[in-house]
C-alpha cells in the first residue's frame, strides 16, 4: 500500500505550523528557565532521613542566613534540590550545618558552583556549536547532492534540511521546555544543549536517507518529480519509523527509571526524537516538491 504523504503536503504543513506557533507562544508566556550552566550560581541538593521537611521550612533556612535569591524544589520524598546564589566553600559549609542543625540528618548528593563569567562563556560557546553544527549540515548536503542539480538545485537540498530542522525539530522541545520550566521548574542547561545537537544530528540522517533514495530514483527511474519523491518516501517510510523506534525505547526507559539528572535529559531527546522522524518524512521531502514546481514556473 502506498501512502499519500506528497499529496496531503498540506496537511502536514499546516499541523507542523499549529505546533511551532504553540511553541513560540509558549516561549514568549513562560520564557525558559536557564540552569546555573548559564547563569551562574550554586546547586545543592540534600536527601534526608526521613521525608524531607517541607519547602517552606526549607526556605526559612536560607532566609536566617541572608538569602534572597533561591529556589527550593522536592525531590522525591525524601530530597530537596536548592538553586541558589554563587557562593564560595565556607558559604556552602555554612548553609549544609544549618540544615544538619535544624533537621538532622541530611545527606548531601550534589554540590555544584559556576561563576558568572563562566556561564556567559558556556551560553555564548552553545549558540556557536548550535551556529556550526547548522552551517556544516547545509554545506556537506549540498556537496553530498552535487550530481543531482535537477530539478532542483543542490544547496537547496541542504537548505530544504536545515529549515525543518531550526523551526521544527529545535523549537519543539524549546516550547515544551518553556512550559516545563514554568510549571515544573525544569532548567535549561549544558546536557539539554547536547540533546538538540544531538536531536539534530539524528534528524539530519533520518533525512538524508529519504534524499538519497530520492536521488537513486531520479537517475534510475522514471516519471514526474512529485511522483518520484512520492515513491522514495514509501519506500524508506519502515526503515524510519523502526530506526527511530530502536531508539525511541531505551530513551524511554531512561525517561521512566534513569533518575532525576537524566530525566529531562532523555524527554528532550524523546521530543526531538519525534519531531525529527515526523519532519523528515512529512516535511523535508514534500519541501523538495513545493521548490520544484515554484522552480519550474
Amino acid at each position: 500500500m502506498t501512502l499519500r504523504i506528497i499529496k496531503y503536503r498540506k496537511v502536514w504543513f499546516i499541523l507542523s505550523i499549529i505546533l511551532v506557533i504553540c511553541s513560540v507562544a509558549s516561549l514568549a508566556l513562560f520564557k525558559l528557565r536557564f540552569g546555573i550552566d548559564f547563569t551562574g550560581g550554586s546547586l545543592m541538593e540534600l536527601q534526608f532521613a526521613g521525608q524531607a521537611p517541607p519547602a517552606q521550612e526549607a526556605r526559612q533556612v536560607l532566609e536566617k542566613d541572608g538569602l534572597t535569591d533561591f529556589v527550593v524544589q522536592p525531590v522525591g520524598d525524601d530530597g530537596l534540590l536548592m538553586r541558589l546564589p554563587h557562593m564560595d566553600e565556607t558559604g556552602h559549609q555554612k548553609i549544609l550545618s544549618a540544615y544538619k542543625e535544624k533537621f538532622g540528618d541530611a545527606k548531601e548528593l550534589r554540590f555544584e558552583s559556576i561563576g558568572p563569567s563562566v556561564g556567559d562563556d558556556l551560553r555564548k560557546n552553545a549558540l556557536w556549536s548550535l551556529t556550526l553544527v547548522l552551517l556544516g549540515i547545509c554545506s556537506y548536503i549540498a556537496f553530498a547532492f552535487r550530481k543531482v542539480s535537477k530539478p532542483v538545485a543542490s544547496w537547496k537540498y541542504g537548505l530544504i534540511t536545515l529549515i525543518p530542522a531550526i523551526f521544527h525539530d529545535v523549537l519543539l522541545p524549546l516550547g515544551v521546555f518553556a512550559i516545563l520550566g514554568h510549571f515544573l521548574l525544569v532548567e535549561i542547561n549544558s546536557a539539554f544543549i547536547a540533546a538538540i545537537l544531538t536531536v539534530l544530528g539524528f534528524s539530519v540522517h533520518d533525512t538524508i536517507v529519504v534524499f538519497d533514495r530520492i536521488r537513486e530514483n531520479l537517475l534510475k527511474t522514471s516519471g514526474t518529480f512529485e511522483e518520484i519523491v512520492e515513491r522514495s518516501v514509501n519506500e524508506t517510510l519502515a526503515r524510519s519509523i523502526n530506526t527511530s523506534l530502536t531508539v525511541f525505547f531505551p530513551l524511554l526507559t531512561i525517561f521512566l527509571f534513569g533518575g532525576e539528572t537524566l530525566k529531562w535529559f532523555s524527554l528532550a531527546l524523546i521530543i526531538g526524537l519525534i519531531a525529527g522522524t515526523y519532519s523528515s518524512i512529512f516535511l523535508c521531502a514534500p519541501l523538495l516538491v513545493v521548490f520544484q514546481k515554484r522552480s519550474s514556473r
